[in-house]
């Protein structure tokens, strides 16, 4: 057998993911209501969703009836929180995809409310459950066809719940005028401009070629796409050999518990220096550092901790990402944060931070 893009490094992130060899012809089961931290591979053929549609409607529909005892009291009330969600998609032609991602990530965070409760106040209403991780349904797909202006045929996504958080590109390893550089510029160029309804519930993307994984948010210009790093104690040579890294990365980043980690407080939406609203997604340094200072404060380990930045690394970004997990951490129920710094232009420039 020769090697593609499609039976080489596809195939391999599926394996990674899923545990479902292909190159082995695997037995791909029907859709079933599986849950749990894994993600499970279903051909795109199986999807109850037509090529125009971003949402699988009837997976969102139980997952909203599950998960919210309102909604479970009258399913029917999920139909008009599909119907919200559909407009929001809708909305991408004009307000853009960053503000529209926004606007669906604020649903996807459960900031949302709608009239469901006693007399008709308002409660939240969750698409996904981040009280129990293994409450969501986790699904990874590859060739989806998707419908617009043209049609167009991602490698794989990923779908929480019937929403599709990531989109990634796999090329071949084995020409060297191909990299994955070329997966991110089609993710970019081609695929959120053409179909850009389906990157409006976006986590983040990704591209590999097999020997290089990186992602970026939505509209990230691509020198701004990230490697994800992974501390170990992996010799030299292992790290030669590309894929066997490369699954390390996938297996970590895109393991159902870090995305949504990184999904519901380490990403922002703030405007740059040319008034554009812009998203923005941590790096690998910014992750582990801001959860090892979460994990030092939950322990209530009086010792301070230090973590050495250079230059340009992220460092303001990580003190926003760190207070706002800290935050949103119930047992420490909102605690305050100081942040001491020895320059006024820091003075500013964090300001700036917080402020954006």
């Amino acid at each position: 057998m020769s090697f593609s893009e499609l039976n080489s490094v596809e195939y391999f992130i599926i394996q990674q993911l899923s545990g479902i060899n292909l190159n082995a012809d695997d037995t791909v089961s029907e859709p079933q209501a599986v849950y749990g931290l894994q993600w499970h591979y279903l051909p795109a053929s199986a999807l109850l969703r037509e090529q125009a549609e971003i949402l699988v409607e009837s997976e969102l529909k139980k997952a909203l009836i599950r998960i919210n005892p309102h909604i479970a009291q009258q399913p029917d009330r999920a139909d008009e929180v599909i119907y919200k969600l559909r407009t929001i998609l809708l909305s991408v032609n004009s307000i853009g995809l960053v503000r529209a991602n926004e606007e669906f990530s604020k649903w996807m965070k459960g900031e949302m409310t709608m009239p469901f409760g006693e007399n008709y106040s308002h409660v939240s209403v969750r698409l996904i459950d981040f009280d129990n991780l293994n409450n969501n349904h986790y699904q990874i797909v590859n060739q989806l066809h998707v419908r617009n202006r043209e049609t167009k045929i991602p490698d794989i996504v990923l779908f929480i719940n019937g929403i599709p958080v990531v989109v990634g590109e796999a090329k071949t390893p084995v020409r060297p005028a191909v990299s994955w550089l070329d997966g991110a510029h089609e993710i970019r160029e081609v695929y959120e401009n053409t179909v850009p309804s389906l990157f409006v519930p976006n986590i983040l993307n990704f591209a590999t070629d097999g020997k290089n994984f990186y992602y970026g948010a939505v509209r990230t210009p691509l020198e701004y796409w990230s490697p994800w790093r992974i501390e170990d104690n992996s010799d030299e040579f292992s790290k030669l050999l590309g894929l066997h890294e490369v699954g390390k990365q996938i297996k970590h980043l895109l393991h159902s518990k870090t995305l949504l980690d990184i999904f519901y407080h380490f990403s922002i939406f703030t405007t740059n220096k040319r008034r554009q609203r812009i998203k923005i997604i941590c790096r690998y340094q910014q992750y582990e550092g801001a959860n090892l200072i979460v994990e030092r404060v939950k322990d209530n380990k009086v010792k301070k901790g230090l973590i050495w930045h250079f230059q340009g690394s992220g460092k303001s970004l990580l003190m926003l990402f760190a207070a706002q997990k800290l935050r949103r951490e119930p047992a420490l129920k909102s605690p305050t944060v100081i942040i001491v710094v020895d320059r006024i232009d820091l003075d500013t420039q964090i300001a700036g931070t917080f402020n954006a």
